[in-house]
């Protein structure tokens, strides 16, 4: 996998992502903290809203950045982005209101939704062999998860000799280095888009995901992850405190379990998907999801914290519960680009990752209130069933919008037979059945 860092250009872009995950990790933590000083035990809802504020800058922002940027430099984009990012960071420590906190979040938000759609739709065209494409994906994969469980412990580790305004500073100079990082890699040139305006280019970008049969399923399998993410952001606190009456040092040990699935997974797929078609593997991924909520459904239903060894097996579950969940995650997550690559055409390519940039995070703007607001008001037992719900639908609906391809004809048939069309597989030792034949298909064959 790591084969494709020898690309300079990719290399290159990867660090630039990497450092600027860990930017905004160690911004994570300084909100936080930021909103107690600012709001006492109001915090909560500040972070809240902070969140609400963040997916619908996605879901507004990405396709409108898509579509005005089809034709400008990517390196100036995400160049600007960055200088952006990092103006807001080093804004931060000098806000005394929350309203300011609002604005500013909803700005860095901006910046990143434009980010991210130009870097997703480059490093195709910076690696434009697929099996290279298919590591780098790995490769992101593995950043998310690393960064989702080192960024904490960073932010503590510099909490001990700085104060969180000093985390700011952190987060200012990764997206500062993130923007080096990307002036000094080789990208392609930017391709000539078609004529049309700005909001033509949005909608080709989200046609794309209206028309191509691949692409419909996978906004149902964007729902099932969003389904279960959403459990395991929202809810883990929740489980390992109240469920479990854990300590608080539970939390983070839950969520890196999440993170360990992940990283296993994405660590296999590469070689995986060499020899699997990208269908098999997402719709057995969302299957799995399914199938780990209803597990975690049976581990809610068994009741709360009884200590000792009754705790114990409930915990162990929950950790392979939370894991499972990762590893199914990652399944439905990696090869996303792949489709979307091979669905869109290159001057169309950054609208479509805009578009389902925006359109995924819709789908987690749905499910993480859902999933709070359900475990608050009706308990957890609910809050299962009920995601676990979107989450088997979501499933079955990948399923009929994307049907698997036919099964190639057997060898010496000619061209338009009709065979194939209707051929249904038999076991071994056992004559294929072809069924009547009206006078016309008998004719042709």
């Amino acid at each position: 996998m790591l084969a494709v860092l020898r690309n300079r250009s990719y290399r290159h872009l990867f660090a630039a992502q990497v450092v600027a995950l860990v930017g905004t990790g160690l911004a994570t933590v300084a909100l936080g903290l930021l909103a107690y000083d600012i709001a006492g035990p109001d915090a909560g809802s500040v972070l809240g809203i902070a969140l609400a504020i963040k997916m619908a800058a996605y879901v507004t922002i990405a396709p409108a950045v898509g579509a005005l940027a089809g034709g400008l430099p990517r390196k100036a984009l995400m160049l600007s982005a960055d200088l952006t990012r990092a103006g807001v960071a080093l804004l931060l420590p000098f806000v005394d209101q929350v309203w300011q906190v609002y604005v500013l979040v909803f700005v860095l938000q901006s910046a990143s939704a434009a980010f991210t759609p130009a870097f997703q739709a480059v490093v195709p065209e910076v690696l434009p062999e697929e099996r290279d494409y298919t590591r780098a994906l790995s490769m992101s994969r593995l950043a998310y998860d690393l960064e989702s469980l080192f960024s904490p412990a960073l932010a503590a580790a510099l909490l001990s000799v700085i104060t969180y305004n000093g985390l700011f500073t952190g987060t200012a100079l990764g997206f500062l280095a993130s923007a080096a990082l990307v002036v000094s890699a080789v990208l392609p040139p930017v391709r000539r888009v078609r004529a049309g305006g700005a909001r033509a280019r949005a909608a080709a970008g989200t046609r794309l995901f209206r028309t191509v049969p691949a692409l419909r399923a996978l906004l149902a399998l964007d729902l099932a992850v969003a389904a279960a993410s959403a459990t395991v952001t929202v809810n883990t606190v929740v489980y390992v405190r109240g469920f479990l009456d854990l300590p608080t040092g539970a939390v983070p040990l839950a969520l890196g379990a999440y993170g360990a699935g992940s990283m296993t997974v994405a660590l296999v797929l590469p070689r995986l998907l060499d020899r699997v078609p990208d269908r098999t593997v997402m719709v057995r991924g969302a299957a799995l999801l399914a199938v780990v909520f209803a597990a975690l459904g049976a581990v809610t239903g068994a009741g709360g914290a009884g200590g000792g060894a009754n705790n114990d097996w409930r915990w162990a579950a929950l950790l392979a519960l939370w894991a499972a969940f990762g590893a199914a995650c990652a399944m439905v997550l990696t090869p996303t680009g792949r489709l979307i690559r091979r669905a869109a055409p290159a001057e169309a390519r950054t609208a479509a990752f805009a578009a389902h940039f925006s359109l995924s995070h819709g789908c987690w703007l749905l499910t993480y209130p859902l999933a709070g607001l359900l475990g608050a008001t009706a308990g957890l037992g609910w809050a299962v069933a009920a995601l676990g719900s979107i989450t088997l639908g979501a499933a079955l609906a990948a399923v009929r919008l994307w049907p698997a391809p036919p099964p190639p004809p057997p060898p010496g048939l000619p061209a338009g037979h009709p065979h194939p069309a209707r051929a249904r597989g038999v076991r071994p030792g056992r004559r294929r059945h072809h069924g009547t034949l009206t006078d016309g298909a008998r004719a042709r064959s």
